[in-house]
């Protein structure tokens, strides 16, 4: 990890556009975020876009804006999110998930940083750092064709990898204190010590979901543990037997309704921190319409504006 600090110091110096490749939950825009603070363009915006949220027909209305009338439904004009970058840093995530028309758009953009808003005749010129991150490989993308290696050389002229959590043990416990301080001045409650064997379960875990996860799960344990150690569940992982529900009480039928409503709670607040707050996205990571997982946010009073970034 110092020799990752050591390389966003180097790549925020320059103005090239930077690749950003880990898996979900990694870091990549905690790592584009500190590249653009290390940058010239600190004082200027930075902008991020989930390109997997926005619909194929509207990546270039999104990317450049519109004209009022450019379209059955452009009622007043729209700045797109390069103009709202201006002078600062564009940060496209999960850009593997761009259809081959914004491909093109994106790559047409890229030779000579200029643009038309839809409806527009007029070129603008753009002053903006682009910055790409995803969650594959983009080689391989590009071997299988389903990106096009033009568009990955434009966007990798600088690159960098985020490592997985479970490759970096030593960092977990520092992560997980630093988590249970930030969530503990967040809802004004003392703070909680982890239980030796917890952290010890906390080291072996392999953390699929990488940062985001162990903080999802400080975040739900914090809340839910009782008395000043967290302790929830930590020798499931290792074969142990489950502990006993807490605080359950009452009947089979009882206790097994508020297993199901705390499970349900938890799952619905992390498919919300794995899309940063975008219910559309959430509800597809959830296999849900989105009308239906509105209604469980609401069921389980679940703010999802306090998981945008």
């Amino acid at each position: 990890m110092l020799a990752l600090f050591r390389q966003i110091e180097k790549i925020g110096r320059s103005a090239a556009s930077v690749l950003i490749q880990g898996e979900t939950g990694s870091g990549k825009e905690l790592a584009a975020r500190a590249i653009h603070a290390r940058s010239d363009r600190r004082a200027g915006p930075f902008v991020a876009v989930n390109c997997g949220a926005v619909p194929d027909g509207l990546i270039e209305t999104e990317l450049f804006g519109h004209t009022r009338g450019a379209f059955t439904d452009a009622k007043e004009a729209r700045a797109g999110v390069v103009a709202q970058a201006e002078r600062g840093t564009l940060f496209l995530d999960e850009a593997d998930t761009l259809s081959p028309k914004a491909q093109v758009s994106l790559l047409r953009f890229l030779e000579d940083l200029r643009y038309r808003p839809v409806g527009t005749p007029a070129e603008i010129a753009a002053d903006v750092r682009i910055i790409v991150a995803t969650n594959q490989d983009l080689q391989r993308l590009v071997d299988d064709g389903r990106f096009r290696s033009d568009l990955r050389y434009r966007v990798s002229i600088l690159c960098l990898w985020i490592p997985p959590l479970r490759e970096r043990p030593a960092d977990i416990a520092l992560l997980a204190e630093h988590f249970i301080r930030f969530y503990s001045d967040k809802y004004r409650v003392p703070p909680k010590r982890l239980h030796p064997d917890t952290l010890a379960w906390l080291k072996r875990h392999d953390w699929p979901g990488n940062v985001r996860e162990l903080e999802n799960w400080i975040h739900r344990e914090l809340l839910l543990a009782d008395g000043e150690e967290i302790q929830a569940d930590a020798g499931l992982a290792s074969g142990a037997a489950p502990p006993a529900p807490r605080a359950l009480g009452g009947d089979l039928r009882t206790a097994k309704a508020r297993a199901l409503a705390e499970f349900e709670s938890a799952y619905l607040a992390g498919v919300l921190a794995e899309s940063r707050g975008n219910v559309t996205v959430a509800a597809r990571l959830a296999g849900k319409e989105r009308r239906t997982f509105g209604k469980l946010l609401k069921k389980y009073c679940i703010d999802r504006s306090r998981y945008k970034n």
